[in-house]
C-alpha cells in the first residue's frame, strides 16, 4: 500500500497527469460535499435551539426583543469565545483561502477550518447577516488540503485539491456543478488550463451528487419559467445592471470603511456588528441570517416595492459592515438577495410604466441576481452558468450576460472597486499575484527541475573518503560540519582541487580541511520534497541563497537529501515555460 501511494505521490509532481488528478478531483469533491451538507445541518440545527424553524431561516417569526438580541447577544458571544484565540487562527473565508494558497503554498489549518465551521455556524444561526456558500468555500478547500496533507501529496497538487473543494462547495450549496467550476477557476486559482479543468469537473459533480442524494434533490429556488418579450427592453436591463454595480459599489465600500476597525478588540467589533444588524433587523427582519426564504418571496413577486428597497438597504449595511470587522460569514448569498430586491424594484416599476410590453417582474428579479454576483466577485462567468443552471434555461443567457457586464464595468470602470475579496486582501496589505509566471511557478514541483546526483561531505574529509569522491564525481557536494548544512560545491571543481591537493599534500596528513579549498561556495536554503518552485524560489529569497537542498524522508523518518535547485535552473525553466 505504501510503495503505491509513494508511485502516486510521484504521478503528481507532474502537473500533465490527467488520470492521478481525476482520482484527486472525485475524492475531494466528495470530502466537499460532505463537509459543506454538514455545515448548512448544523446552522439549522443551532438555530432550531432558540426556536428559529425552517432550517434556520424563519427569524421573521420570532418576538420582536428577540429579532434584536439573538444576532446582537450572539455576536457578543462568538467574539468573545474568539478572542481567546490567536488572530492567525481566527481567519477565514474565500480571503484566508487565497492568501494561504499564496504564502503557504496550499497549506490551510485545521484549527481556521474549526473555527470557520463552529463559527460560522453559530453566526449565522443567530441571525448574522451573511452567507454560507463564502464558508462552504473555505471549509471545502480545507477539508482538501488537509487531506493532501496527511497523504504527504505534493504541494502542487494541494493548490488542485484546493480548487477541486472550492468547486465542490459552491456545487454542493447552490446544486450548480457548472458554476462551481467556473468561480475555482476564475477566482481561486484565476487561470483556465485543460488538465486543471478535469479534476475541478470532477469535484463539482462528485460533490452536487452528494447534496442531491443526502438531502433530498430539493432545489434550492423555486424559479418560474420567465423570458424576454422584447428587444426593446435592453437598455432597461443595461439600466438594471448598472443599479446593480452601484449597489455593489456601496457595498465594498461600506466594507472597506468597517475594516479600518479591524484593529479593534474583536468583542467589541462583533458586537457592534450584530448591534447594528439587529437594530435594522427591527426595521426589515427579513435581513436576518442568510434570507434565501426572502428571496424565494421576491422571486414570486409577493414583495411590494417599499420593502424591497428597505431589504436591499438594510442588507447592505448590515452585511457589508459585518464582513468588514471580520465575522466568519459570506457575501455571495447577500448579494443574490440585494441583487434581487433591486430587480424586483425595477422589474415592477417596468410593470407600472409599460404593462403590456415589460416582461414579467421574475426576469428582473433573476439578472438582478446574476448583476450582483457577478459584480461583487468580479465573476462574470461564474455569476452567469450559476443563473443558467438555477433557471435551467439558457434563454436568459443574452440579456443576463448584459447586465452582469453593465454591473461590473460599474464598478470596477466607474467606481474603480475591485471585487469583495480582492479588496479586504488590499486592506490587510496582502499581494496574491497572478501573473503567469508565479501561476507556473505554484503548479510546478520541485523534482521536475532537480538535480539529483549530490552526496554530503564532511568538512574534515579523511583522505579514505576522498580516493571514491574522485572516482566518481557527483554534480554537488553538501559540505557539513556536525551534520550541520554549511554549503554546496560544484562535485567537479571539488575534484579538481582535492586531486592537486592530494599530490601536493601526500602523507603529511590524514584529513583534508576543505575550507581551505579556493572554490565557489554556494549559500543554501532548505526546502521538502513536497515544495514547488515557488516555494523553493521564497525559500532562497528569504535566506538570501543561491541553493537550495531539498530534502525527504525514509521509511524511518529519517530527513534524506534528495538534490539540489539553484536560481539559475528555476530562471531557466520559467523562461522556457513561458515561451
Amino acid at each position: 500500500m505504501q510503495r503505491l501511494l509513494n508511485k502516486y505521490r510521484r504521478t503528481l509532481t507532474n502537473h500533465e497527469s490527467i488520470l492521478s488528478y481525476a482520482i484527486l478531483g472525485v475524492a475531494g469533491g466528495l470530502a466537499s460535499g460532505l463537509v459543506v451538507l454538514a455545515f448548512e445541518r448544523a446552522i439549522g440545527g443551532l438555530a432550531s435551539l432558540w426556536g428559529v424553524g425552517a432550517q434556520g431561516e424563519n427569524f421573521e417569526a420570532l418576538p420582536l426583543w428577540a429579532i434584536f438580541a439573538l444576532p446582537a447577544g450572539g455576536a457578543l458571544i462568538l467574539g468573545l469565545c474568539l478572542s481567546l484565540i490567536k488572530p492567525e487562527d481566527r481567519e477565514t473565508g474565500v480571503v484566508h483561502v487565497l492568501s494561504r494558497m499564496d504564502t503557504h503554498y496550499g497549506v490551510l489549518s485545521l484549527k481556521n477550518a474549526l473555527v470557520q465551521f463552529i463559527g460560522g455556524a453559530f453566526a449565522l444561526a443567530t441571525g448574522q447577516s451573511g452567507g454560507r456558500e463564502g464558508p462552504g468555500v473555505h471549509l471545502g478547500a480545507a477539508i482538501n488540503s488537509q487531506l493532501g496533507q496527511k497523504l504527504g501529496l505534493p504541494n502542487n497538487s494541494l493548490r488542485v485539491l484546493i480548487a477541486c473543494g472550492t468547486a465542490g462547495g459552491i456545487a454542493a450549496a447552490f446544486n450548480t456543478p457548472l458554476a462551481g467550476v467556473i468561480f475555482a477557476m476564475e477566482v481561486i486559482i484565476a487561470e483556465y488550463t485543460v488538465v486543471g479543468f478535469i479534476p475541478i469537473i470532477l469535484a463539482a459533480v462528485s460533490a452536487s451528487a452528494v447534496s442531491r442524494t443526502l438531502s433530498g434533490g430539493a432545489g434550492l429556488f423555486l424559479i418560474p419559467e420567465v423570458e424576454l418579450n422584447s428587444l426593446w427592453e435592453i437598455p432597461y436591463i443595461i439600466l438594471l445592471g448598472v443599479c446593480c454595480g452601484m449597489a455593489m459599489t456601496a457595498f465594498i465600500s461600506i466594507s472597506k470603511l468597517s475594516a479600518r476597525l479591524l484593529h479593534w478588540p474583536i468583542a467589541i467589533r462583533f458586537t457592534l456588528a450584530g448591534t447594528l444588524t439587529g437594530g435594522l433587523a427591527l426595521w426589515a427582519p427579513e435581513i436576518l441570517g442568510i434570507g434565501y426564504d426572502t428571496l424565494n418571496l421576491v422571486l414570486h413577486e409577493e414583495l411590494a416595492i417599499g420593502l424591497l428597497i428597505s431589504i436591499a438597504a438594510c442588507k447592505i449595511l448590515a452585511t457589508s459592515f459585518s464582513t468588514g470587522i471580520g465575522l466568519p460569514i459570506g457575501v455571495i448569498g447577500p448579494s443574490l438577495l440585494i441583487g434581487a430586491c433591486v430587480g424586483g424594484v425595477l422589474g415592477l416599476l417596468g410593470q407600472m410604466a409599460a404593462p403590456d410590453s415589460a416582461s414579467d417582474i421574475t426576469l428582473y428579479v433573476v439578472i438582478g441576481m446574476a448583476a450582483a454576483m457577478g459584480a461583487i466577485l468580479n465573476a462574470p462567468l461564474a455569476a452567469i452558468l450559476a443563473i443558467i443552471e438555477l433557471t435551467q434555461s439558457v434563454t436568459l443567457a443574452m440579456p443576463a450576460l448584459l447586465a452582469i457586464v453593465a454591473a461590473t464595468l460599474t464598478n470596477t470602470g466607474l467606481f474603480h472597486q475591485r471585487s469583495a475579496h480582492q479588496t479586504v486582501l488590499k486592506q490587510l496589505r496582502r499581494l496574491v499575484p497572478n501573473d503567469p509566471l508565479n501561476q507556473l511557478l505554484h503548479r510546478t514541483d520541485v523534482s521536475s527541475s532537480m538535480e539529483v546526483s549530490v552526496i554530503k561531505v564532511p568538512v574534515l574529509l579523511p583522505h579514505a573518503s576522498a580516493q571514491p569522491l574522485l572516482m566518481a564525481t557527483p554534480d554537488w557536494c553538501l559540505v557539513e560540519r556536525d551534520s550541520e548544512p554549511l554549503y554546496l560545491i560544484r562535485g567537479p571543481e571539488l575534484a579538481e582541487w582535492l586531486a592537486q591537493w592530494l599530490a601536493d599534500n601526500s602523507g603529511d596528513c590524514d584529513m583534508t580541511d576543505l575550507t581551505e579549498a579556493s572554490i565557489r561556495r554556494w549559500s543554501i536554503s532548505e526546502v521538502p520534497i513536497q515544495a514547488t518552485l515557488r516555494q523553493t524560489l521564497d525559500s532562497m529569497r528569504s535566506k538570501t541563497a543561491e541553493a537550495a537542498c531539498i530534502y525527504g524522508r525514509n521509511r524511518s523518518g529519517k530527513r534524506v537529501l534528495e538534490g539540489v535547485v539553484t536560481r539559475e535552473t528555476i530562471e531557466k525553466f520559467s523562461l522556457s515555460g513561458l515561451s
